[in-house]
Formats: structure tokens, C-alpha cells, sequence
């Protein structure tokens, strides 16, 4: 939980929050709004999140509508980003790559031009170099491991970095996210990711459910509201001289738990095929100095999680379809 004083700095002030309609960016539209701040949501989703905020339908690859989006807001959350399989992030990369590149110069500049008081920034567990456990003194030593989408999120923390250093800018924060799910994630079949690919296959009564590999790849999900909270805080206290902070749950969990924890309330049959990968063997966030720095404190249990995901995609199983998708079609 966040502080009540933290909540409360957020009161009568104009916050800008681009993708707030997406996983992370709804969570801190619904706190944000609670705590009495004048929120707007920049996103191409026609999805009403909260109805106590406005909503700019707004293509953020244009940099004159994104100047006018940011004019006299105190703040600025850029959620805004473009989520998809590992099938797609090979096949259409430039569908991530391009977009990504001009909608996160654009609202950093326009930002910057317009002087907003502080600004937080999420990138991503693909900005870092392939490793077992994540530690931001080792973020930037080789290539991401997510190339296309990896190196257009590190090209905006440079951006901030630069304006760091030529203009002085000390108040605009970075984080990386690992694996978030959660209600309001992508359900669409052809570019979801694992967790919500799973419970559409378990809904659709996919009999067994197949699983690639032998399910001992072990991964870190994180709760969308336990990140909200983290970029809630990342941007009230700042990283304090840290050029990123990690936002994840520091617990690693394999591809077997996370079956067998959706079972536990779910009746389905599963199969683990063996003849194909099962990926990098562990990939899990080290979420200490974010504990420290900013006072992250994720509690939310991944059986709590999946369930409260589950519950939501029951009534909100057709929402992916009003959602931006950038992989429709080609130009």
C-alpha cells in the first residue's frame, strides 16, 4: 500500500497519463483519481476506465498533439506502450520499434518544453541484457535482450538521461517492469502473452492445454497494481541519482507453479510437450534497491493475482478487441 502522504501530494494537481487504459496505466488512473488529482488519459483504446478522468483519444507518434496534451499538467505518467507475444516481436518488428521510438521522444520533448514539474517513465525487463537475476548496476552492459522494443525503450532512458545532463533535468524517473498481469491485460489469441494466453486457452476448454517445454523456466510476474504503486512512487520520491529501478515481484516463479496455481481454482487438464524449448531457464528481478530507494513493497500473492485476473477476464473477455492494435495491419 502507498502512503497516505504520497497519495495526498497527488490532490488538485493535472497529471497527464499516457496508455491509461492499459495494464499499468488504469491502476494508477483509479489511485490517482481517488486521491483527488485532475487526471487525463492519453490512449487510442475506446475503453472507459474511470469516468472521473477525461480522455484524449490521442496518437502519441504525433509530436503537436502531444505538446498540447502536455500544456499545464504538473505531472506526467508515460505508461503508453505496445505489448505482444515473442511471435509477433520477431515477425513485425518494426511494428514495435517505429511507434515506440516516436511516441516516447515525442511526450519526453514535449515534456521537456513544457516544463513539467516531474515525470516517470516505463521501460521494460526487455531493455536489459539476457541474464538470471536483474540488477540495475548491470542494465545497459550488453544488448537487450528484447532487440527491437529493447533498444527503442533504452533509447528514451538515454533521452533522459541527456536532458540530465545538458539541461540539468534531475526530476524524470525510469523504471523497469518485468512480467505484469493482471485485469485489463491483452487477451487477444494472436499476441497475448503467457498468462493471459493460458486462461484463454482454459476458457476456450482447450483439452489438454499444451505447454511448451518441460515447465521448469522460471519467471518473475508481477501484479499490475503492485506496479502501479511502484510507479507511484518512483515518481514522488524519484530514483535519487539511480538511472532506473526495477518493479517486479523478486520472486521467481516456474511455468509448473504458475499452472499449478491456476489450477487450484480452475478445473483444466494439462501437458508439458518436451520436444519443444522451454526457454531461458530463469529470468527473475532483483527488486532490492527499489525496496529501498522508493519504498516498493509488492504484497500481492500470485494466487490472489491470477484469480482477480481470471475474475475480470470472465467479464471483460471481448475488451482486447477496442484496444489499439498495432499489428493489424502492414503500410
Amino acid at each position: 500500500m502507498i502512503k497516505d502522504q504520497v497519495l495526498k501530494s497527488f490532490s488538485g494537481k493535472n497529471v497527464l497519463i499516457t496508455g491509461g487504459t492499459g495494464l499499468i496505466g488504469r491502476n494508477i488512473v483509479h489511485m490517482l483519481c481517488d486521491a483527488g488529482a485532475s487526471v487525463k488519459i492519453a490512449s487510442l483504446d475506446r475503453i472507459d476506465v474511470d469516468k472521473r478522468a477525461s480522455h484524449a483519444f490521442a496518437d502519441l507518434t504525433d509530436f503537436n498533439l502531444c505538446n498540447e496534451l502536455v500544456k499545464d499538467m504538473d505531472y506526467v505518467f508515460h505508461v503508453a506502450g505496445i505489448k505482444g507475444s515473442i511471435d509477433v516481436t520477431m515477425s513485425k518488428p518494426a511494428s514495435f520499434f517505429v511507434p515506440l521510438l516516436m511516441m516516447n521522444t515525442n511526450i519526453l520533448e514535449a515534456s521537456r518544453l513544457n516544463k513539467v514539474r516531474k515525470l516517470v517513465y516505463t521501460s521494460s525487463i526487455g531493455a536489459y541484457p539476457s541474464a538470471e537475476i536483474f540488477c540495475e548496476s548491470q542494465g545497459s552492459d550488453g544488448p537487450p535482450m528484447d532487440m527491437f522494443p529493447g533498444w527503442a525503450k533504452r533509447m528514451a532512458e538515454m533521452q533522459i538521461e541527456s536532458y540530465r545532463i545538458q539541461y540539468g533535468i534531475e526530476h524524470y524517473s525510469v523504471v523497469r517492469p518485468c512480467n505484469v498481469y493482471g485485469p485489463g491485460d491483452n487477451f487477444d489469441p494472436k499476441n497475448a502473452m503467457v498468462i493471459p494466453t493460458l486462461m484463454s486457452r482454459i476458457f476456450n476448454k482447450e483439452n489438454p492445454v499444451k505447454v511448451w517445454g518441460d515447465g521448469s523456466a522460471v519467471r518473475d510476474f508481477a501484479f499490475s497494481r503492485d506496479c502501479a504503486e511502484g510507479v507511484i512512487l518512483a515518481l514522488y520520491h524519484g530514483t535519487k541519482g539511480h538511472k532506473f529501478l526495477n518493479l517486479g515481484s523478486g520472486i521467481g516463479c516456474s511455468v509448473k507453479e504458475l499452472l499449478e496455481t491456476l489450477h487450484s481454482f480452475l478445473q483444466f487438464n494439462y501437458e508439458f510437450d518436451t520436444t519443444k524449448p522451454s526457454g531461458f531457464p530463469r529470468r527473475v528481478m532483483d527488486i532490492s534497491l527499489a525496496r529501498e530507494v522508493i519504498d516498493y513493497n509488492p504484497t500481492t500473492s500470485l494466487y490472489d493475482g491470477l484469480k482477480e485476473t481470471w475474475e475480470w477476464f470472465l467479464i471483460n473477455k471481448d475488451e482486447y478487441l477496442l484496444k489499439q492494435n498495432y499489428f493489424k495491419t502492414d503500410n
